[in-house]
């Protein structure tokens, strides 16, 4: 598993979400001002992706003031990914990956330390990709408590 790095394309995405829709990277990054922020985690509806969730849905507006779009990709089937939105109100698109194709490609997909045993699994990351479609930031083993705190200050967004 290849982790991105600053400097590099974005492998181009388009996923299942809400409704029978579909977002892709290229699409979204057409419509943002200065890119868009895909954020990569394990299950909806668990504890640490609730918060991150909630996070980033706290920060919506923000992010959007300052040019950048939201996306969260996550192995669960879209019906899943509707309860989710709908629980927590969320406010951005939920993207499914259920083969884990892109989670692979984009390094958040591979073998990881759980409680000291090694397994493979979703490795909660967050890549900022700038509007030319490189890849600005990346985080990879973040935690979700604090984590779009982080973002909003490597971006230099302002409450």
């Amino acid at each position: 598993m290849a982790r991105l790095e600053v400097g590099q394309k974005a492998p181009d995405f388009s996923l299942d979400t809400l409704g029978g829709g579909k977002v892709s990277l290229s699409e979204e990054l057409a419509k943002a001002d200065n890119g868009v922020i895909v954020y990569f985690y394990p299950r909806a509806m668990t504890p640490g992706c609730t918060t991150q969730a909630c996070d980033f849905r706290d920060s919506e507006n923000s992010f959007k003031s300052a040019g950048y779009t939201v996306i969260g990709v996550s192995p669960d089937k879209v019906e899943s990914l509707e309860k989710f939105t709908t629980k927590e109100n969320l406010n951005f698109p939920l993207a499914s990956d259920p083969s884990k194709e892109v989670l692979e490609a984009w390094g958040a997909y591979g073998e990881k330390k759980n409680y000291g045993r090694i397994l493979r699994g979703v490795i909660r990351s967050t890549i900022v990709v700038a509007k030319d479609g490189t890849i600005s930031h990346a985080f990879y083993n973040v935690k979700a408590t604090g984590h779009v705190a982080r973002i909003r200050r490597e971006l230099g967004i302002d409450g």
